[in-house]
């Protein structure tokens, strides 16, 4: 790894310690440290989100015009102002204005983080990057949140301040250290696809929605991360509490086991699918997920003790986590390889929307979690069937290399002889 990448994940992992500090607390702080009730906490997450969609369609392009450095040095500043004057505010208006900002920042640092790590590596070292940079992030998150945890006083508004305060630090030491950062002179990637000249003249968006096997993996990026991270802090929970008997307590050590899984999982589970296809290491997380489903079901039956429920629904996080760690090696690489030349932060920004999405539209679970629990676990069943299936037909779509990177290893050290092989069409 070189000094470059060395930094971004540096940089990358004392964000997400920052936004440990605050996430698991912004309900609490706006609805009851400044008394402004449940529609307030609300609002503030649909601000946060709002930003992040407004924002998004739009970094792309400056990515790719102007560089990923100064798009995420001004995302960084943008949250950093946002995270302070959310910690200061106490009525409605000044802090959906801060979670505006805070939303818009955040998102447009995924893909300008992302491009950066793109630039900095090779096909044959991306998949290990991602992992990587997933990694740190999930452990900065969960120390944060721990650290966070043991600050937080309901009682003193001050404590939550503090909070902000700190996340909004991190935010301006990940713009300093960016800003240290040496990139390739020019925005072009060595090992890019070439540009296509079928998908020449249009707006980027429409040269990108032209783009068969782009759109196909977005379709099953919204699926998948509606099916997973749309659902752990809503309509899971929801199912957990109503119909499985689940308590608050057990719900945190059920988190707790998704990022565990996640922490002690992510480099044995590289070792397993870093030489495999991208399509089919993507449809085993759906049959895992799958599993993980049944598994919540089971918890909310009512034939075993409470003791045996908690264990079911403990497993499931923890099974997402499994399945989570499979997929980042995987999801943000595979963008990047589909990108043509000059579009890689288009293509970022374009993923990282349809996950803001998927995000936002989570919560629509709510009402069947808590509802009618067993349909609400049926869907997700086929639902997560179903990205085995898309993940089946987008590998169709890929080239060789692009869904078994490795293969460009074995060109570059086998020499005519292999690249004839791997060039060769991949059996579906």
């Amino acid at each position: 790894m070189g000094a470059a990448m060395r930094r971004i994940q540096a940089g990358n992992a004392l964000t997400a310690f920052g936004i440990g500090f605050t996430v698991p607390f912004l309900y609490i702080y706006v609805a009851q440290v400044r008394d402004l009730g449940s529609m307030a906490a609300t609002s503030a997450f649909v601000a946060f989100a709002l930003g992040a969609l407004v924002a998004l369609p739009l970094t792309g392009r400056v990515i790719d015009r102007r560089g990923p450095v100064p798009v995420v040095v001004g995302a960084a500043v943008a949250a950093s102002v946002g995270a302070v004057s959310l910690g200061l505010s106490t009525s409605i208006v000044p802090i959906l204005l801060s979670a505006l900002a805070l939303g818009a920042g955040q998102a447009v640092m995924q893909p300008a983080l992302a491009t950066m790590i793109v630039w900095c590596s090779t096909p044959s070292t991306r998949t290990r990057a991602f992992a990587l940079q997933f990694f740190m992030q999930n452990l900065g998150l969960g120390i944060g949140g721990l650290i966070g945890g043991q600050i937080v006083d309901e009682n003193r508004p001050g404590s939550f301040t503090l909070l902000f305060s700190i996340e909004a630090v991190m935010f301006l030491v990940l713009a300093g250290v960016i800003l240290t950062v040496k990139m390739p002179h020019a925005p072009v990637i060595k090992d890019a696809t070439p540009k296509d000249p079928a998908q020449a003249g249009g707006s980027a968006w429409k040269r990108l929605l032209r783009h068969q096997a782009m759109v196909k993996l977005l379709v099953l990026g919204f699926v998948i991360f509606f099916a997973c991270y749309g659902q752990f802090e809503s309509g899971l929970a929801a199912f957990g509490t109503e119909a499985a008997g689940i308590t608050p307590s057990t719900l945190g050590f059920a988190l707790a086991a998704n990022t565990g899984a996640i922490v002690l999982a992510q480099f044995v589970v590289l070792r397993l699918v870093e030489k495999r296809r991208r399509s089919r290491v993507i449809a085993l997380v759906g049959v895992i997920w799958t599993v993980a489903w049944v598994i919540a079901g089971f918890s909310g039956l009512g034939h075993g003790s409470a003791m045996m429920a908690a264990a079911a629904f403990v497993t499931t996080y923890g099974l997402f986590g499994i399945g989570e760690a499979m997929l980042s090696p995987t999801l943000a690489p595979l963008v990047a390889d589909l990108a043509p030349e000059g579009s890689v932060g288009q293509y970022n920004s374009a993923f990282a929307l349809v996950k803001q999405m998927a995000l936002a539209l989570g919560p629509l679970g709510v009402p069947l979690g808590a509802g009618v629990p067993m349909l609400y676990i049926g869907t997700f069943i086929v639902v997560s069937l179903g990205i085995a299936w898309l993940a089946l037909r987008l590998g169709r779509q890929l080239t060789p290399e692009q869904d078994n990177p490795s293969l460009s290893r074995v060109v570059a050290q086998g020499g005519p002889a292999e690249a004839a092989k791997a060039s060769e069409p991949v059996a579906a």
